[in-house]
């Protein structure tokens, strides 16, 4: 249709033709904006379930499309991913946690986008070595763990759980102390045991304490300090102290008189060592403590038997080596961190602490998105546990 505008028009004229409106502004004529009529949508039309699967299967404008569309990465599943990638095309796979990229002929390993699981632990020290000459029993290692409700002696075993995400923990596990071959002093501390890693504060299981050492009448000596004390030698050694922050164990046995008496028997994760007893009678070895972190309950953290040349003090249950009335002690046991026992007077060498041990467990569904590595996997129901009978390394990736 042909145009024909007014002539000497006025500012603000107007000119329609058809739905177009024109209107003067003094020099050009501009036409006006159109109004189109929008049908309304109703109410119904929006709720939930209006907007069916059926409805916008082809050719779909889906929430993980306009989630890619906003962020710039595709949303799928690992059995999802897009069908033809171009090269650098970035990825989240909602079943891995993962991000990827297409590298052109595959897809990059990825990186885990994912917080922490949580994981339970015993974390045993090496035991103390048991005494020379009618020796007191070595102390246990040290005994720490987040799953016990058991007590050592009063102390609280049970820890807060660790919180663990992507990285790695150094796992330091303590060798046992060798018993004493006649130094006039005690049976060798246990070693610790330890877990530690980038931003995580160390846990440590503190070694045992060896036991005292008579030295062929060269004089009565004290159990020494640690996780677990260890018993004091015969005629009147005083036993040795637990390590108290945390609590990890139990003071060692005191030979309770002078001439004639046994030594102490050493302390045990559950228990105090025996103070050793007239007629040259060596204490018993503290009771250990029972976990079942890897599914079935063991006890471990016994304390060593005293020795003499009368009837010796038994180990504790729990991998504490047995004293001796004639010859040396017996070691602790390993994996256990047990004392070692007392040897029998003038006759032979306190036993080796038994080694410690590290265990951890955690949900295995929990960590599905990670992969982890270190220590003997083994399974017990829902759980997984990672054994460490040497040190090592726990990495998650």
């Amino acid at each position: 249709m042909p145009l024909s505008f007014p002539a000497n028009p006025t500012v603000g004229q107007t000119y329609t033709v058809g739905t177009r409106t024109w209107t003067w502004d003094g020099s050009i004529w501009s036409m006006q904006a159109m109004t189109l009529g929008v049908a309304s949508v109703s109410t119904s039309e929006l709720v939930d379930g209006a907007v069916t699967t059926a409805k916008i299967a082809t050719n779909a404008v889906t929430q993980a499309k306009m989630a890619s569309a906003v962020s710039g990465v595709t949303i799928c599943t690992s059995s999802t991913r897009p069908a033809s990638p171009f090269t650098g095309q970035t990825i989240f796979e909602t079943d891995t946690n993962k991000m990827k990229v297409w590298l052109g002929s595959e897809w990059s390993s990825g990186t885990v986008h994912a917080g922490s699981f949580t994981v339970d632990y015993l974390v045993i020290a090496g035991g103390g070595g048991g005494g020379f000459g009618g020796g007191g029993g070595g102390g246990a290692g040290g005994y720490r763990n987040s799953i016990s409700t058991e007590t050592n002696g009063g102390g609280a075993v049970s820890e807060t759980q660790l919180s663990l995400g992507i990285g790695t923990l150094t796992i330091t596990v303590g060798s046992g102390g060798a018993g004493d071959t006649n130094t006039g002093g005690t049976g060798t501390n246990g070693n610790d045991s330890s877990i530690s890693g980038p931003g995580f504060t160390t846990l440590t299981a503190t070694g045992g304490g060896g036991g005292g050492s008579f030295a062929g009448g060269g004089g009565v000596t004290a159990g020494a300090s640690g996780g677990s004390g260890g018993g004091g030698s015969k005629d009147g050694g005083a036993g040795g102290a637990r390590t108290s922050s945390p609590v990890q164990g139990n003071n060692g046995g005191t030979s309770a008189g002078s001439a004639s008496y046994g030594a102490g028997g050493g302390g045990g994760a559950g228990a105090v060592g025996q103070n050793g007893l007239s007629g040259e009678t060596g204490g018993n070895g503290g009771a250990g403590l029972s976990s079942s972190i890897t599914g079935s309950a063991v006890t471990r953290g016994g304390g060593g038997g005293g020795g003499h040349n009368g009837a010796a003090g038994t180990g504790g249950s729990g991998g504490g080596g047995n004293g001796s009335g004639s010859t040396n002690g017996t070691p602790g046991i390993d994996g256990t961190g047990g004392g070692g026992g007392g040897a029998s007077y003038n006759a032979g060498s306190g036993g080796r602490g038994g080694d410690g041990i590290v265990i951890f467990r955690y949900v295995t569904a929990d960590s599905t998105q990670y992969t982890i590595t270190g220590g003997t996997a083994t399974t017990s129901g829902a759980y997984t546990i990672r054994t460490f009978t040497s040190s090592g390394s726990l990495v998650v990736s």
